[in-house]
């Protein structure tokens, strides 16, 4: 993807579609109805943005409510997203207590969000003016979200896009021996600068010893002569995230340097090889795993070998060894497997792929040379 390529309009999003997928999926749930209370799920089915409002879906409405801070927003979000749902908006937090329970099909059991509703709401969702059985519900939504549509996975392209590019403009100042922090800072300015609406989570930029720490934050070092720099970041797209890691090696490497890089590589290479739809992400994760254990590093790769990524940056379907799921078509994922030496540093390579029943399509597309790339 070329910088010219990384701005203008991208192809919309089957919003509208959303509600009738959740619905089916509430089949299995014990609920009849659904009060959604996550905002990134409030987005995802109404395409609304704002930091307050809740949606109940039941078998034949949408109601969503919200402040008076979104009374234009919130209708006018609604409407271009194409979604088929009752807006009130300018009401204080008892007003949408009633208009959401008077929405509830008389006898109809109520699904609450658990992992995201409190301990005092969910008190309150059991008085007056609630009247439902409450039923606690998992991943009602996320599990319809882990499937991607094509106005999804533009958006996730384009955000992988803008990420290398940055990459691209700001790895080369690696053998100048900026800061962590300096380099850091670049790299978002540029991301930022290129088109981002932000980055997807805090820049990870980990030099010679940092690199063994797999989410150090970025310090006052200055990166030099004989060190591997872990660099890992996203960059943010109309909601939707990307994740990549790149490690590179700035000035001459040590024999233990090399074989990390070169055991690491070939790891993530082959992870990337065995994500296809119908594969268990489990066994994605274990072929990193054996691969990385058989060169007698196992203890040193101690995380999961990747995750979900979407209107989150780490969500469902997991890519670890208890992970239970079994990849599918429009799902996205990360293949992320490393080793960290605290003596020699650490190195991660992570790529953001789409899983198709013929493998994976690849979303981040910088180069895995561990050389600073020299300027244009």
């Amino acid at each position: 993807m070329t910088t010219s390529t990384l701005r203008g309009p991208l192809p919309p999003m089957d919003v509208a579609d959303r509600a009738d997928r959740v619905r089916a999926s509430l089949d299995g749930s014990g609920a009849d109805a659904l009060l959604v209370t996550d905002l990134t799920n409030v987005r995802y089915l109404t395409g609304f943005t704002g930091s307050a409002g809740r949606v109940l879906l039941t078998a034949d409405r949408m109601v969503l409510v919200t402040d008076g801070r979104y009374a234009t927003q919130a209708p006018d979000q609604v409407a271009t997203a194409g979604v088929a749902a009752e807006v009130e908006v300018g009401l204080t937090l008892g007003e949408q207590d009633r208009v959401l329970a008077g929405a509830v099909p008389p006898g109809a059991r109520l699904g609450l969000e658990a992992a995201s509703v409190t301990w005092a709401a969910q008190r309150r969702y059991g008085r007056d003016p609630w009247t439902s059985e409450l039923v606690p519900t998992e991943d009602v939504v996320e599990a319809v979200r882990q499937v991607k549509d094509d106005g999804e996975v533009a958006r996730l392209a384009r955000a992988a896009g803008i990420a290398d590019a940055a990459l691209a403009e700001v790895a080369p100042t690696l053998v100048d021996g900026p800061t962590e922090e300096a380099f850091g800072f670049a790299l978002d300015t540029a991301m930022r600068r290129l088109g981002a609406d932000g980055v997807s989570f805090e820049t990870i930029v980990a030099s010679g010893p940092n690199g063994a720490r797999p989410h150090h934050r970025p310090a006052d070092r200055a990166i030099g002569e004989g060190d591997l720099v872990v660099i890992d970041f996203g960059a943010l797209v109309d909601g939707y995230h990307s994740d990549m890691t790149r490690t590179f090696q700035v000035g001459e490497a040590s024999a233990t340097q090399q074989r990390m890089y070169e055991v690491v590589a070939a790891a993530q290479a082959d992870g990337v090889a065995a994500v296809r739809a119908g594969v268990a992400a489990a066994d994605v994760d274990a072929t990193c795993r054996d691969a990385i254990a058989a060169a007698g590093w196992a203890e040193a790769f101690g995380h999961g070998t990747g995750h979900g990524v979407g209107l989150v940056i780490h969500e469902d379907p997991r890519v670890s060894r208890t992970s239970t799921a079994m990849l599918a078509p429009g799902h996205v994922v990360t293949v992320e497997p490393g080793v960290y030496l605290p003596e020699h540093g650490g190195v991660r390579i992570e790529d953001t792929v789409l899983v198709t029943d013929e493998g994976c399509r690849p979303l981040t597309l910088a180069p895995k040379d561990p050389a600073p790339p020299t300027p244009a």
